[in-house]
């Protein structure tokens, strides 16, 4: 089959490899026909090099039809149009059964550490071959790929596998209260989607910083009220603050993580981290402090006293500085991690039928073939061309 392979930083090729093959009984094998480019892909382009060996199939939010499932698969059927959850879940253990599907007791890395394992995303995270491919095992046949009825286009599901589960846990762990207020940090796919549920969700007032011109006007053509960072700069503070009696917004969502803008003695050590030998570089993600953190700061600040920061963007370094005094005199609540995509499935599939509240046929930018994946990459690191959201086609 064809796929996509990571070869070294800022170098991804597509390639002819081998098939995937059922390994257990309770297996599937999905034929992609739709695989989304992930935020958190740009990491394993430019960051998280020393987790990845060259070869490794990347990608996390796919979707296709059921080419063959294991003897003791009952609930998915060959031919069934499915999305595939971007984290690996049995959906029967204890961790599963209280909704934290991220954390899985049956794939927790735990040679290293890390909760539940994810498709196409380094060794932190199991080394799963991704979704990137024509080809993808699912492991779980009956309980974690989502049936969705055929018909309707690809986007239409597609979100299910990261975009929308992730940003509906952001929202929910913001705990915006009725007719409340958020700040939502960064206007990528999550951030974006972040704001449209919130305003679904009956937000009064969703504010959105972002620094660049194309998703700025795509987040105020939803009603969004949007500050751009390159021109709002200190002022940003004061600028929600007047619009929220001084206080400063219920909640904030910082959608952007280790790729805030700014910071440059951060940025210099992502730098050195795609540059040093893996066993080096793994240890100074290991026990430094790598990450950008004026985003996570800027929620800080712009929260309201007894207010809730909730993080879906993805930070990478042990030994990041939190301003621990800042937040406990603010009385700050902080909730983040991974999302629990299984858990939200239920509550989100009814909106998206042919009303479509969230808009997500026509959310995607750009679409291109599998083999455009290494151009797609670059422009989507460059945003270039106004790329937001791209779906690739196998």
């Amino acid at each position: 089959m064809r796929a996509l392979t990571w070869q070294g930083r800022r170098d991804v090729r597509v390639e002819t490899v081998s098939d995937p093959r059922l390994k257990e009984s309770t297996d599937a094998l999905v034929r992609v026909t739709s695989t989304g480019i992930c935020g958190s892909d740009l990491h394993l382009y430019e960051v998280m090099g020393p987790y990845l060996d060259p070869g490794d199939i990347l990608g996390h939010e796919a979707m296709g039809i059921v080419e063959e499932v294991g003897g003791d698969v009952a609930e998915v059927d060959v031919g069934d149009r499915v999305v595939v959850p971007f984290n690996i879940s049995c959906g029967r253990c204890h961790m599963c059964d209280q909704g934290l599907h991220s954390q899985c007791e049956t794939t927790q890395v735990k040679e290293r550490g890390m909760g539940a394992a994810l498709f196409g995303y380094t060794k932190l995270y199991g080394q799963v071959p991704g979704g990137q491919a024509e080809l993808l095992r699912v492991p779980f046949g009956d309980t974690l790929p989502v049936r969705v009825p055929h018909g309707p286009p690809d986007e239409r599901f597609v979100y299910l596998s990261d975009v929308l589960p992730t940003a509906w846990q952001a929202v929910e762990y913001a705990d915006v209260p009725p007719g409340g207020t958020v700040t939502v940090l960064g206007l990528g796919p999550i951030g974006e989607m972040a704001c449209r549920i919130a305003l679904h969700r009956g937000a009064r007032l969703v504010v959105g910083v972002d620094l660049v011109p194309e998703r700025l006007q795509r987040a105020a053509s939803r009603g969004v009220k949007t500050f751009d960072l390159r021109t709002q700069g200190k002022d940003l503070i004061e600028a929600v603050r007047g619009l929220t009696d001084g206080r400063g917004t219920d909640a904030v969502i910082d959608a952007v993580g280790m790729e805030a803008h700014g910071a440059p003695v951060a940025k210099a050590a992502h730098w050195l981290v795609g540059m040093l030998p893996d066993a080096v570089a793994e240890r100074l993600m290991e026990h430094a402090g790598v990450d950008r953190l004026s985003a996570l700061y800027t929620a800080i600040e712009l929260v309201r006293r007894g207010g809730t920061v909730s993080v879906s963007g993805v930070y990478g370094g042990s030994a990041d500085p939190m301003p621990m005094l800042r937040m406990f005199d603010k009385q700050i609540q902080l909730r983040m991690g991974q999302a629990n995509v299984r858990r939200w499935v239920e509550d989100i599939l009814p909106l998206l039928g042919d009303d479509d509240p969230l808009g997500v046929e026509g959310f995607a930018t750009h679409t291109m073939p599998l083999e455009e994946a290494p151009r797609a990459y670059r422009m989507f690191q460059a945003k270039e061309d106004g790329m937001i959201k791209t779906l690739l086609k196998p």
